[in-house]
């Protein structure tokens, strides 16, 4: 089996994988960072999205040496060293933009990347870089009110019917 490695939240990980192991299946399985989920095995829900070399990736659509000697973040990586809440998670939980937790670290993930290339979005740019996260629980109001906030506004959300 071939060898992987890469830099996976600032730490040299490797190890071996078969040709077909997706990084998803790499870091979950391999690494043991389950905060990275599988939601739908079709590449449509965002659950999964992780960041290699500075792009959210859904990472089951890409295979495990497709990320060899990358950089790579995980929803784990973004905490600070003490285990503190990252900003970005702290609007999560102080916004509510999460129910049931499942799809929040692929949002989360997504938002960091959008907010990273657009610093003050406006409603309507947030949901269209959601288009590829899919949320089960909510009606959306709240996980952009949450990166609204994110980002320094306070914008009163429209709701979507």
């Amino acid at each position: 089996m071939p060898d992987v490695s890469m830099v996976v939240n600032g730490e040299a990980r490797s190890g071996d994988v078969e040709g077909r192991t997706l990084l998803v299946d790499f870091l979950r399985e391999g690494l043991g960072l389950t905060g990275t989920h599988v939601g739908c095995d079709t590449s449509q829900c965002g659950a999964c999205v992780v960041h290699v070399d500075g792009q959210a990736v859904k990472s089951c659509t890409i295979f495990a040496l497709e990320a060899d000697r990358a950089e790579v973040t995980t929803i784990e990586g973004i905490a600070g060293p003490d285990g503190s809440l990252s900003p970005m998670q702290k609007s999560f939980r102080d916004h509510h933009g999460l129910q049931c937790g499942f799809c929040t670290p692929g949002m989360v993930m997504t938002a960091l990347k959008l907010l990273e290339n657009n610093a003050k979005p406006s409603e309507a740019e947030v949901r269209e870089g959601l288009k590829g996260n899919f949320c089960r629980c909510t009606g959306y109001q709240n996980i952009v009110r949450t990166i609204l906030a994110a980002s320094g506004q306070d914008i009163p959300v429209t709701s979507v019917e």
